[in-house]
């Protein structure tokens, strides 16, 4: 692992930092809204009624779908955050930028598209074509 980042000038790192923020902050913005949005609530919350008796099973079945994928959302947009939070710690320490397989520089233009990539496009195209990885 690389202790000093060769390939980035203190400029790269700091607008690689400010990316990483925004799309923290911005992440952050859109779970709070879906947290405190129409997605929190079910369909009897929704129509104040007081028993689910009064609904059709699909009612409830859509129901249940909705929750899932809030689910699933939430959960999705965590990992992201938790990578977000993982690449700002790289920044700090002077590691981020190299990838963690083959420890070559990862390329400008991948890291301004995903600025929390931890893969190579080489590296993350070798991983895609094998199954059971998560690296990003």
């Amino acid at each position: 692992m690389h202790t000093q980042n060769q390939a980035f000038t203190p400029d790269d790192l700091r607008n690689f930092r400010r990316l990483l923020i925004e799309r923290r902050v911005e992440l952050l913005q859109e779970l709070d809204a879906f947290k405190n949005g129409d997605a929190s609530h079910t369909i009897k919350e929704a129509s104040g009624e007081n028993s689910s008796y009064a609904f059709h099973m699909a009612d409830l079945g859509t129901d249940t779908n909705e929750r899932e994928k809030a689910y699933y959302f939430a959960t999705r947009e965590g990992r992201l955050l938790a990578s977000i939070d993982q690449a700002l710690e790289r920044v700090e320490s002077g590691s981020y930028g190299y990838c963690q397989n083959c420890g070559n520089p990862i390329s400008h233009e991948r890291l301004e598209a995903v600025p929390h990539a931890v893969l190579c496009i080489t590296c993350k195209a070798n991983e895609e074509k094998s199954p059971n990885n998560d690296l990003v």
